[in-house]
């Protein structure tokens, strides 16, 4: 049963009665809710349609990234995490290596592990399957859920397999999903002034679009707090939303505060608490057909993800085990959490907490 929500607003009244009716929000609503200050509004408004697609239940998942490596070609202004070939600190891992980097940190309730890195073009794309294939062997009760839409571009530039061919050859090595990241704003103006030396707009949906006719299951992000515009906000949202209409392949969406170390980025402080979760609560709105919307606690904050749980988003991320990209670049966070602490934070926002898979299937709910 929905609350009476005060508002002497007209507009907001207006997107209020839409949202309830189960009408699609428009770029001029999105923008609208971006410009108004009415927080708690937006948020209550964002907790409804969680509570109706979810009910009470926030999930989360028992998870480790994995870095291959951090040896990049591309030179994206906002990225912290790349070095060049024989840079201090620049790596590439054998698959041996990273077997034993996995065991080392490794216990039996792991059911995920996110892989991106580098566009290394110094190994081929055969390396990237054999890296797969390594973990697969080793773990094959463990989920994968590899590489980035710009990943599968640069595999198909130095491969000369189309996108089709590339992730064929990986779902043999047993990728199960992509992720999400390298979608930063989809806007063309965007990407060129934040040199975001990688897939274009275009390429990142049209991967994703390949993947879900292939069966895959993938994730999608966006990075906002920087030179974006509130309308290339929700263009993006907009973009997304119709792939999702077109192939029902996305299981969720994270929307991914920025981090403002790398001063070629432009960025001189953090997002603020008030603009990261009115974009949480804004992608629920205008993301009407996907189930899930992610709070990331690495970007936002472990105190910030669990007042996101109750203006919109679903699902608190997982455990992860030492993230690399978000900290590199400035991040002031955890590098993980454990399944005690993500349960504790689900239930102190009066949430179930539900253990599951990469898929969404329920493992265990923590009443």
């Amino acid at each position: 049963m929905n609350v009476v929500i005060p508002t002497e607003d007209s507009k907001m009244q207006h997107i209020i009665e839409k949202v309830r009716h189960g009408q699609r929000l428009s770029l001029e609503d999105g923008v609208y809710l971006y410009e108004s200050d009415d927080l708690l509004t937006i948020g209550q408004l964002a907790n409804e349609v969680a509570i109706r697609k979810n009910g009470k239940k926030v999930y989360f998942i028992e998870n480790m990234s994995l870095y291959f490596t951090n040896v990049c070609e591309a030179h994206c202004a906002f990225c912290n995490f790349r070095k060049d070939e024989g840079d201090e600190g620049a790596y590439t891992l054998s698959g041996p290596e990273m077997i034993e980097y996995v065991e080392k940190h490794f216990h039996p309730g792991v059911r995920e592990f996110h892989i991106v890195g580098g566009h290394n073009t110094n190994v081929p794309f055969q390396y990237y399957v054999d890296s797969l294939k390594a973990l697969k062997e080793r773990f094959p009760e463990v989920t994968l859920k590899a590489y980035t839409a710009a990943e599968i571009d640069f595999f198909s530039r130095i491969s000369g397999l189309s996108y089709k061919e590339v992730l064929e050859e990986l779902m043999k090595a047993g990728l199960q999903s992509l992720t999400g990241g390298g979608a930063e704003i989809l806007s063309d103006h965007y990407r060129k002034k934040m040199r975001v030396d990688k897939a274009d707009v275009t390429q990142y949906l049209e991967v994703h679009r390949t993947a879900h006719q292939l069966g895959l299951r993938t994730h999608t992000t966006m990075l906002y707090g920087s030179i974006e515009t509130k309308e290339d906000r929700i263009r993006h949202l907009m973009h997304i939303r119709e792939l999702q209409d077109e192939t029902n392949g996305f299981l969720v969406f994270i929307p991914l505060s920025m981090q403002p170390i790398n001063p070629r980025a432009g960025i001189r402080r953090r997002n603020s608490a008030f603009e990261d979760l009115k974009t949480i609560a804004i992608s629920r709105l205008m993301l009407d057909n996907f189930q899930h919307i992610k709070a990331y606690f690495i970007n936002i904050g472990v105190q910030l993800t669990q007042v996101a749980l109750t203006m919109g988003a679903s699902d608190a991320h997982g455990t992860i085990v030492k993230e690399k990209i978000s900290h590199a670049a400035g991040a002031l966070t955890p590098e993980g959490i454990t399944r005690e602490d993500l349960i504790w934070l689900i239930k102190g926002a009066g949430r179930i907490p539900v253990e599951r898979d990469t898929f969404y299937n329920e493992i265990k709910i923590y009443e």
